[in-house]
């Protein structure tokens, strides 16, 4: 019995016989890996108790003005609602998001976890075991279930509407004057309900910080890392 962990594929296949064409039936099984996440991980469930002590990250889409793909990598700090990171490019490598974090690690500790789904950009084995090294636990949400990352895709939902949806990106450098200003706007002249009518700077800036130091972060260098799509 082969159970749910794989898929059968028959094939048929024919072949020259004396007493005319005869089929043959042959039978391929191809094994699929088990999907990473749960809903365990999920954001009501493992919440947020403090600044830095959650990130949660993921990654946004669009076009420039002649059709050149552009993504942005965002990385929030789902307690205090503040975009950290928002990184714009033609492609994104797991280097490039290594490089990100180790700056955010360097400027404000090391946070306890970091929320996902479980896209092939995060579950890269470069990147997991970079962040293993560094103590931080990776926290994969069950597959298709966007909402269990729920402080991502709210933020997402903003970066679409009132971002990406009404600005005309020129070029790529034109993209990064254009998102690092709405992230300045957005975590310093946006109050948020949720933070009592606070922007997410003004909140942070009123939240203690318990978080560990930035360790090494020279361990990052020197890896070969693939292009994630």
């Amino acid at each position: 019995m082969l159970g749910n962990a794989a898929i059968v594929t028959a094939r048929v296949e024919s072949f020259p016989a004396e007493s005319g064409r005869v089929r043959k039936w042959t039978r391929r099984i191809v094994r699929k890996k088990r999907a990473m996440g749960h809903s365990a991980n999920a954001c009501h469930v493992r919440r947020a108790e403090r600044k830095d002590h959650v990130w949660t990250w993921d990654f946004a889409f669009d076009r420039t003005e002649s059709g050149t793909t552009l993504k942005w990598l965002s990385i929030v700090d789902e307690f205090t609602r503040e975009c950290l990171a928002l990184k714009v490019g033609r492609s994104i490598t797991s280097e490039d998001v290594i490089d990100t974090l180790a700056e955010l690690f360097a400027m404000r500790g090391v946070p306890a976890a970091i929320r996902s789904d479980n896209g092939p950009e995060f579950v890269a084995r470069a990147i997991q075991q970079w962040l293993q090294r560094l103590r931080i636990e990776t926290l994969y949400i069950a597959p298709g279930s966007p909402w269990e990352n729920g402080y991502a895709e709210s933020f997402h939902s903003k970066l679409r509407d009132e971002f990406l949806s009404q600005e005309v990106f020129e070029s790529v450098s034109s993209a990064r004057r254009q998102t690092s200003a709405w992230r300045e706007d957005y975590n310093h002249h946006r109050p948020h309900s949720s933070l009592g009518y606070l922007t997410p700077g003004e909140y942070a800036a009123r939240c203690a910080t318990s978080v560990r130091a930035a360790p090494s972060l020279q361990q990052h260098s020197g890896v070969t890392q693939p292009i994630l799509s």
